[in-house]
């Protein structure tokens, strides 16, 4: 399976944060064909409640595209549920989402996840989804083990028989999506979670993605050996890899949000001083610390790295992000805190 080096995600076409115009919607879906002839997208039912799945589809209508002239990755789980009152919050992520209509429910089956894919192709409205995958099954998990009053995520905790009924749904969905690819109806099946050990674990329990999206790590800040060696094995054994987390959520470029969590100067001590070094020495060379945290990605092997932006003048920006090179130099310089945030 091969893929643009940049993948381009659509978070914000469902209003993550902000409401955002149906015309700049359309001007950033623009410029994902300027950046690539054949761009790919990333979606999810559950972004806006599937008003992302529904503005790709009526930008790429506006923009007079046909199906073969994109590629789409629907992560699937979440489908609308009902009708929201005029200025009432959504009960799935409140806070979150913006101007939204509907509100979602999660919805991780083997019937559920046909019915997210059917839903998926009715809001993208002729549009067909190439790429599938069940969005966050740890998060799932998670759930499922906090509700039995456990934590999670400890060294046995998914070999646990307690979880048996959600570990069973979650593989009674990938049976769906990969009848679904026998049936020539998807392309490719794959994973994405944000937290990389339940991508180890259904991996060794026999689910073999053609792609997996990594959505926290590894990053520059956290890149622990366990990981790279995992990497590495999926690397060796064809898996299409996809790094969504280049950034820490926007820490490493200055933010103070860490991983969908707000920074704290004394626990995450480390975090800032690497932060720190980091910037002073991308400054030293003249480079932009984004295109190098990209970098580091391919560097690690990765395929393609996704990245997500509302703003139609940075596309172009983030599809370069995928042709820097830095000089080997520099990362003969980094080596060393590279080597003191392996966490």
């Amino acid at each position: 399976m091969r893929l643009n080096p940049i993948i381009f995600g659509t978070s914000c076409l469902g209003n993550l944060y902000r409401e955002i115009p149906m015309e700049t919607k359309v001007a950033v879906a623009a410029e994902w064909f300027k950046a690539y002839e054949h761009p790919t997208i990333d979606s999810a039912g559950k972004y806006g409640a599937g008003l992302s799945l529904e503005c790709i589809g009526k930008a790429l209508r506006t923009l007079g595209k046909t199906p073969s002239d994109i590629d789409i990755s629907v992560k699937l789980g979440w489908r609308r549920s009902r009708r929201l009152a005029p200025g009432e919050e959504p009960t799935f992520e409140p806070g979150a989402w913006k101007g939204l209509e509907w509100d979602a429910v999660q919805d991780i089956s083997y019937d559920g996840i046909l019915r997210c894919f059917a839903e998926a192709k009715e809001l993208l409205g002729g549009f067909p989804v190439d790429l599938v995958s069940v969005h966050d099954p740890d998060e799932y998990l998670f759930h499922a083990e906090t509700q039995r009053g456990g934590e999670f995520i400890d060294q046995n905790a998914l070999c646990d028989l307690s979880l048996s009924v959600p570990l069973r749904e979650i593989k009674d969905a990938y049976r769906a999506l990969f009848e679904l690819k026998a049936r020539g109806e998807v392309n490719a099946v794959g994973i994405g979670a944000k937290d990389w050990r339940v991508i180890k674990e259904l991996w060794d329990r026999g689910i073999r993605f053609d792609w997996a999206m990594f959505a926290c790590a590894p990053t520059l800040l956290v890149h622990p050996p366990d990981l790279l060696d995992f990497v590495k094995r999926l690397k060796d054994s064809g898996v299409t890899l996809i790094d969504s987390a280049v950034f820490n959520g926007g820490f490493l470029m200055g933010s103070n949000m860490l991983d969908y969590r707000e920074a704290n100067p004394e626990r995450d001590a480390a975090a800032f001083a690497f932060r720190d070094r980091y910037l002073a020495l991308c400054r030293f060379h003249s480079l932009d610390p984004a295109a190098v945290a990209v970098e580091y990605a391919f560097r690690l092997g990765f395929d393609s790295v996704a990245l997500n932006t509302s703003k139609p003048q940075r596309v172009a920006d983030n599809a370069a992000y995928g042709t820097h090179r830095s000089p080997e130099a520099f990362w003969s310089e980094i080596g060393e805190i590279l080597s003191i945030s392996a966490t």
